[in-house]
């Protein structure tokens, strides 16, 4: 919103030396944003003055043109010479060329002298052409920036004016003016009006405020007017599309009488072009007063008006020449020829007044926001006026705003005025807040008394009413944004003032920080970050398939997820069961970019309905906390949500370079960073043998805990899924269950021991059946050895020569050590004698 400073000073106590930053300073207090400033004298510098011609006399050229040689007063006959510059006459007589014909001897035309500067940074000098020396350029409107005509000199009495030769034209033009841009945020429409930012500076500065649409004498009833019909039989949520018409005559204006200047000036400040005086008085009363109207050629009406919705197959013309189809649910203005506007968002060609146009009709609507939003989307018609009337206009100044453009018609144009006029339609019931006593202090952490509550909220235009303790208030009828008891609170707090809020830090209360499972969760992020591993977020959105295929290990089996009622695809209708298929899915994207070499990890939330009924059917009211019971139903609804850990790699370990041939990450990788994972919580993962239809039959792990509670997988994905998902061959995942490694962590993770006495190694190397998992046997020697075992690893699997069919032999590695002494070579024997005596007992190994 563009605020040209003249006119907000009709309305206001701006002072005179204010400027545009000034007026910006203070209303950014009240919550405005400042934009930009608009001042045409930063691109337009004077002499430049009022001239007459007095001589104009043709010269034929040799090039086909003939120019004008004017003599030009441009200082008062008689009156001293006061203006300086090189190239101006002391006698106040300035010999012009001219290529221009629009005007003659004796017209009041604006002269730019040698020194002044034009728009486009074009300097005026005094220079030899066409045989004279030109001393200034006499103007016309492109030139002067203030329109796009270009048919010749602007003379000043074809746009009414008269002034002393001389006179400033600056300032006659309102070139002098400037004005401030501000942004609206969407709650406060009714700052889309100078009527409002008025309101607004006088909250901001305590100045006194005169509302301009109570120095309109409108008739508080009007009837006998045009005939008017609102019959919306299809409105939106059951809202009519329009719930006031209000209609006015205006007949017998000159058609050739112009904009006046000042007019013109503030409509161009405030980001309109002038069109034509019916439209002009249209656009002003608009920006004033916040009030949409519209000027219908009363001759091209045909019977009265109906606002109705569209038909199938109806068609209109708008102002800017385009046929344009509408839709059932566009608003129409018709008469009996049919749609002549779509309802507050653009007016008809066949109606539209033009130079011929002698009778007017004003329309002053009311509009439903909902209905011009959507129509204004539909036909891509972005408006001054659509953008008032989707954010919300005051029903209660219609009547006023049509009849102050009455009034400017009859006073500009010359017409005559109907008594009698039009106004249809049903107030809306006005909207009661309860505010409790205290309610505002609690919410804004300072404290308001009773008097400057009421004092705020009548400053406001709201009527406060006492209620025992408490209020009662009724919003005024522009701030149809107000509907609850915090948004009173805010308003009382951007009354006050922001900067009179104080700022107070809360105390943390003593022995508080991060939860276990916060705690947890950092260490585990960091942990894979610290390894090399990049963090990713995906969305937490997956196909139906995705989920039948990474959710269960055994293909086939059920797995109940959840379906949006709104998804962003239909594609990706469910909410994840696993946290594999986004991974996947950056992995493919960052391979269509070039990047091969991957190692992504996700923390997220996947979502595991139970038995229960997922929802509730009904969503408990806003602005008040539910009751216990309604809060456990609402989260019985919910489905179980717990945080898993999921890694994807792909490509190679390292960038290739010289002296080092890069290795490609495989199965072990992925299993030695899913035991990290445990590790860095202080869980020991159980690894076997295990079975995923999204990993290769013979390259997945399962991992669980000691207990047997199966965690996740890790291990190759799946030859078939890569080549369906467009994946490297040999890429390798890892997924768990973060929640059930956090309940089996324990509080502290200690450290271990380092001790100061030496190690004594032994190896061994065990004969099994084939079909034995190697980890139960490296179970079995671990709980042999006892306590002097500090590490056992398996180190080597060998079938083949010297191994019976069906059997394999596994050679394991054992390090012994003793907290308190040094062991002896006949210690770590007997504890490996007796790791090895276990195996045997319970699978029959024969050490090799």
């Amino acid at each position: 919103m563009r605020i040209p400073l003249s006119w907000l000073r009709e309305y206001t106590q701006l002072p005179a030396d204010a400027t545009a930053e000034d007026l910006m300073a203070d209303l950014v207090k009240v919550g405005l944003e400042e934009e930009d400033v608009h001042r045409p004298s930063d691109s337009i510098r004077g002499p430049i003055v009022v001239g007459q011609v007095l001589s104009a006399e043709k010269e034929p050229q040799s090039n086909g043109k003939t120019i004008n040689w004017c003599q030009v007063r441009v200082v008062p006959e008689g009156q001293e010479q006061t203006l300086t510059g090189k190239g101006i006459e002391p006698s106040g007589v300035q010999g012009i060329v001219c290529g221009a014909h629009n005007f003659e001897a004796g017209d009041k035309v604006v002269v730019t002298l040698p020194g002044a500067t034009l728009p486009g940074d074009f300097h005026i000098a005094a220079r030899k052409t066409y045989g004279h020396v030109s001393a200034g350029m006499i103007a016309s409107v492109r030139e002067l920036g203030i329109g796009d005509d270009h048919d010749g000199i602007l003379v000043l009495s074809r746009i009414g004016l008269d002034p002393e030769i001389g006179t400033d034209a600056l300032e006659l033009l309102g070139l002098t003016d400037e004005a401030a841009e501000i942004n609206v945020t969407p709650d406060r429409a009714y700052c889309f009006s100078i009527r409002g930012i008025a309101r607004e500076y006088s909250h901001a500065t305590g100045t006194a405020f005169t509302d301009p649409a109570e120095l309109v004498k409108a008739p508080e009833t009007l009837g006998g007017g045009y005939g008017v019909v609102l019959d919306d039989q299809t409105p939106i949520y059951g809202v009519p599309g329009c719930d006031r018409f209000v209609a006015r005559t205006v007949r017998g204006i000159d058609p050739t009488r112009p904009t006046p200047p000042w007019m013109v000036s503030r409509l161009r400040l405030a980001g309109v072009r002038s069109i034509s005086l019916p439209v002009d008085i249209s656009n002003y009363v608009m920006f004033e007063l916040g009030q949409p109207t519209h000027c219908y050629d009363l001759d091209k009406l045909t019977g009265p008006i109906t606002v109705r919705r569209a038909a199938a197959g109806e068609r209109i013309t708008t102002l800017d020449e385009k046929v344009r189809s509408l839709d059932a649910e566009d608003l129409l203005i018709t008469d009996e020829s049919g749609p002549i506007g779509i309802a507050g968002v653009m007016g008809g060609a066949s109606t539209e007044c033009s130079d011929d146009t002698v009778n007017v009709l004003v329309e002053a609507a009311h509009f439903d926001t909902v209905s011009i939003a959507r129509s204004r989307r539909r036909h891509r018609l972005p408006s001054e006026a659509s953008k008032r009337f989707e954010r919300g206009v005051d029903w209660n100044v219609a009547h006023v705003a049509a009849q102050r453009v009455v009034d400017l018609l009859v006073e500009l144009g010359g017409g005559t005025a109907d008594e009698s006029g039009t106004d249809v339609g049903t107030a809306p019931e006005p909207v009661r807040i309860e505010l409790p006593a205290g309610f505002a202090s609690e919410r804004i952490g300072m404290e308001f008394s009773d008097e400057l509550i009421t004092r705020s909220l009548g400053d406001l235009g709201a009527d406060v009413e006492r209620a025992g303790a408490d209020f009662v208030v009724t919003p005024p009828s522009w701030r149809n944004d107000l509907e609850t008891k915090e948004d009173l609170s805010e308003e009382i707090a951007r009354l006050v003032g922001y900067d009179k809020i104080p700022s107070r830090l809360p105390t943390a209360p003593p022995g508080r920080g991060f939860t276990r499972t916060q705690q947890q969760r950092r260490r585990l992020v960091q942990g894979l970050a610290d390894a090399g591993l990049t963090e990713i977020l995906a969305y937490p959105f997956a196909t139906k398939v995705q989920n039948e295929t990474f959710g269960v290990a055994e293909a086939g089996a059920p797995r109940a997820a959840v379906k949006l009622a709104n998804p962003l695809s239909e594609e990706h209708g469910w909410l994840r069961t696993s946290l594999l298929p986004g991974l996947i899915d950056t992995a493919k994207r960052n391979h269509s970019r070039g990047f091969r070499d991957l190692a992504i990890y996700e923390a997220g939330l996947v979502f595991l309905p139970g038995d229960g009924v997922l929802g509730t059917p009904s969503i408990p009211p806003l602005g008040v906390r539910p009751p216990e019971d309604v809060l456990d139903a609402l989260y019985d609804g919910l489905p179980d949500q717990p945080l898993h850990i999921g890694a994807v790699f792909t490509g190679r370990e390292t960038p290739e370079s010289p002296g080092n041939a890069p290795r490609a990450w495989d199965w072990a990788d992925a299993l030695d960073v899913a035991r990290l994972a445990g590790e860095v919580l202080g869980v020991e993962l159980v690894v076997a043998q295990g079975s995923h239809q999204a990993f290769h039959p013979g390259r997945a792990a399962q991992l669980s805990l000691f207990s047997g509670e199966v965690v996740g997988y890790a291990g190759e994905l799946h030859p078939k899924l890569l080549a369906e998902l467009d994946m490297p061959a040999r890429s390798v995942a890892f997924e768990l269950d973060a929640d059930v490694l956090f309940e089996a962590a324990p509080d502290v993770v200690v450290a271990k021991h380092l001790s100061a006495f030496p190690v004594a190694t032994q190896d061994v190397a065990l004969i099994v059946d084939a079909s034995v998992p190697a980890d139960e046997i490296l179970g079995s020697l671990r709980e042999g050895a006892g306590e002097l075992l500090e590490e056992i690893h398996l180190f080597d699997v060998y079938t083949g020569k010297g191994i019976d069919e069906g059997k394999k032999s596994l050679a394991f590695g054992l390090r012994f050590r003793a907290a308190d002494r040094t062991l002896t070579a006949d210690e770590a024997s007997e504890a490996r004698a007796a790791a090895v005596a276990l195996a045997a007992e319970r699978f029959g190994a024969v050490q090799r």
